[in-house]
């Protein structure tokens, strides 16, 4: 991992302090990018979110997904968390936690808000970090580039629909003119674009040309990424300031949702005879977050300041640290998880 994703949790707790400090210091600077839009869309976000998105889909190679029969078990594993689990677990572990145990302690007109961040979140499976997870757990990386090629492609399809249906089922008005901008804006050109750099990138000087490149544009994309937080808490830092449990509150169904999703890919890998190196890595697939898109859509649809924004930005927040600890225990286990499937592969020798 680089110093930037080892430490992100530290970048952002000093954005969060950057980003509130700012605010009170220069209330009108917020306000005026706050109301650069065009069509309900933020420029200045817009610009700092094709910045953080478009690098990291620069790496993704959507021709692996013709090696999809390779590691058939694992994806379907993959994409069952991915699509059929994970965005309806975490609006269950929403209206659970923040709809109703943690309410008497957030703020009224915020709670539907909070959970509409939530589903967003969840809705928007991983596509940069999870290389990171993978090679950090020895994860096969051609099921991982497969399986993040597919996730994204049916991402361009699914993500809106997804979203709508849940933000539907919790009674939250959902604005399908701004949810469906947001998917063209921030799903579909950004993988149009990137893919049309990287064909120019490798046509140009092969796989060593496309990996200069995406050096160079990583330390942009960090930037991107920190400026945009900044931005967030500037706007937020009043809520924060009056109500600090607010962050807390809000990881507790992340963290749930993340410990559940990849325990359940785990174990379902090992009852469908996956090798470690696949269900490894498809248990990190389906427990992290496209948290760039996450942060993008809420902000898009409900506004800088809006309790959506934040709850996407705190999955940001624990990010590193609880991948690390779910990447720490499938490594921990993986004696368990081979003795198993050697013991079964001697029974079924003996039959």
């Amino acid at each position: 991992m680089s110093l930037f994703e080892r430490y992100l949790t530290l970048w952002v707790a000093a954005c969060i302090v950057v980003g509130i400090a700012l605010g009170h210091l220069f209330p009108l600077v917020f306000h005026a990018v706050g109301s650069a839009e065009v069509a309900h869309v933020n420029l200045p976000v817009a610009a700092l979110i094709w910045l953080m998105i478009i690098p990291m889909l620069i790496k993704v190679d959507f021709a692996a997904i013709a090696e999809v029969r390779r590691h058939w078990r694992g994806i379907g594993v993959t994409l069952f968390i991915n699509w059929a689990v994970k965005p309806f677990s975490m609006a269950v572990l929403g209206w659970l936690f923040i709809g109703w145990l943690f309410r008497p302690w957030l703020p009224a007109d915020q709670i539907d808000s909070y959970i509409a961040g939530l589903i967003l979140l969840a809705a928007a499976p991983c596509t940069a970090m999870v290389f990171v997870w993978s090679n950090l757990s020895d994860g096969d990386p051609d099921f991982t580039l497969t399986q993040v090629a597919l996730n994204d492609t049916i991402m361009l399809v699914a993500f809106a629909p997804i979203v709508g249906l849940l933000l539907g089922l919790s009674a939250i008005t959902v604005p399908w003119q701004t949810l469906l901008l947001s998917v063209a804006l921030y799903i579909l050109v950004p993988v149009v674009l990137a893919q049309l750099v990287r064909r120019a990138a490798i046509a140009r000087g092969g796989p060593q040309a496309l990996a200069g490149l995406l050096a160079r544009l990583q330390p942009l994309s960090l930037v991107a990424l920190l400026a945009t937080l900044v931005l967030l808490f500037g706007f937020q830092g009043e809520q924060i300031i009056a109500q600090p449990l607010i962050i807390a509150l809000l990881a507790v169904p992340i963290l749930i949702q993340v410990y559940f999703n990849s325990g359940l890919a785990y174990l379902l890998n090992r009852a469908a005879g996956e090798q470690h190196c696949v269900a490894a890595p498809s248990a990190l697939i389906g427990a992290s977050n496209f948290f760039e898109l996450a942060v993008a859509a809420a902000i898009s649809i409900f506004g800088f300041s809006s309790g959506a924004a934040l709850a996407t930005v705190v999955g940001v927040l624990i990010e590193v640290p609880v991948m690390l600890s779910v990447v720490k225990i499938v490594n921990a286990s993986k004696g368990w998880y081979e003795k198993d499937r050697a013991v079964s592969r001697r029974g079924s020798s003996r039959l």
